[in-house]
């Protein structure tokens, strides 16, 4: 076995199911591979974990020879759920799998080779995939902002510097950029790291901190291969984008208590310190009304049609997004630090109304 999918799922059986479903159909020989799913909740909510078996087993091709296992887990979030397939995964290279992406039939394929590519050279790398999200098809200006910009993942930025020649195949895009929606590993690299970190709120950066304890340990790099792909079929609204940002900001304070190193590298401060909380608290309060304003023109870019700016061909349609997209900036910020003082006051680590999602 050389390859094996790890993917968390939790209360999207149907999105698992056809993420699954394509994966039975890639070109690379279905003896090479396995495929790993783990229900996050599933030990304690049974009927779920009986919806989500039923829905993936019904997708994957009956003919398909390759290894497919589902494990119950308990509801842990996506990093002890990585955790327990982990443990059960025999391939050699380990590619991790959102259950909300949708594989190219050469997606496993790309990742073998650039995994090989990499142990051929330098040294073993982490690898990332393209993502490109799927198009709605009452597509708005606001999924197009999404799509474009680096309001979520920073593909555009990627995507230029290898087009202008900025940055070549053998870029290291650093720990930030190991977004684990799509992204490849040496099975004996994650082992040998220690696998992922669980942090109090189950909800963002242990993909960046294992990254960065394999740079610390290793020297490992993330590398980008854009014809790994897979689709991201997950389409955002301006409440839960914002809502997004308030849920890393309080998953913030719990990672930045367990890993400080790794904390410290992303924000470039020390985010739990009274300074840092009283800045927080005097930019909440202070900025409030200006939030409260930008939330409304930023709620209504949902009802847009996609059509209202130019083209991305035309000249002026990639700065007119962009200039769109940065008018939101404050708000941005405003809900991460809303979350950060949340979670500080809940005592680093109590999780409300924070569930299992991307």
């Amino acid at each position: 076995m050389e390859l094996s999918v790890v993917i968390p799922t939790y209360g999207r059986p149907q999105q698992a199911a056809e993420c699954v479903r394509r994966l039975g159909e890639q070109s690379l020989d279905p003896s090479r591979y396995e495929v790993l799913v783990g229900i996050d909740g599933g030990v304690e909510n049974a009927h779920d974990a009986r919806e989500t078996e039923s829905a993936i087993r019904e997708a994957w091709p009956r003919a398909r020879t390759t290894q497919l296992s589902i494990v119950p887990c308990p509801k842990s979030g996506q990093a002890a759920v990585r955790n327990e397939l982990l443990e059960r995964a025999v391939g050699a290279t380990l590619v991790f799998l959102n259950d909300d992406m949708l594989p190219a039939p050469t997606l496993l394929e790309h990742h073998l080779r650039a995994q090989r590519e990499a142990a051929a050279g330098r040294a073993p790398a982490l690898v990332i995939g393209a993502s490109p999200w799927v198009v709605p098809a009452d597509d708005r200006l606001f999924d197009r902002l999404i799509r474009e910009t680096s309001m979520v993942f920073f593909y555009d930025r990627m995507d230029e510097a290898l087009a202008d020649g900025t940055a070549d195949a053998d870029h290291d895009w650093g720990f930030r950029h190991a977004w684990l929606l799509n992204l490849s590993a040496p099975a004996a690299l994650v082992r040998e790291a220690g696998g992922f970190s669980v942090f109090p709120a189950t909800y963002g950066y242990e993909d960046d901190e294992l990254a960065f304890r394999c740079r610390e340990l290793f020297g490992t790099r993330v590398l980008y291969r854009p014809d790994a792909v897979a689709h991201h079929d997950h389409r955002l609204t301006p409440e839960a984008y914002l809502e997004r940002e308030r849920r890393l900001g309080f998953a913030a304070w719990g990672f930045a208590g367990r890993a400080p190193e790794c904390a410290l590298a992303m924000f470039g401060r020390d985010i739990r310190s009274e300074d840092e909380l009283a800045y927080s608290r005097a930019f909440v309060e202070r900025e409030r009304a200006s939030a409260d304003r930008l939330r409304s023109t930023f709620v209504d870019l949902a009802e847009i049609p996609v059509d209202s700016v130019p083209s991305p061909g035309h000249p002026a349609g990639l700065p007119l997004v962009r200039a769109l997209a940065e008018q939101h900036l404050l708000l941005k910020r405003w809900e991460w630090r809303r979350g950060l003082l949340e979670s500080a006051r809940a005592g680093a680590g109590q999780t409300p109304n924070l569930t299992h999602a991307e």
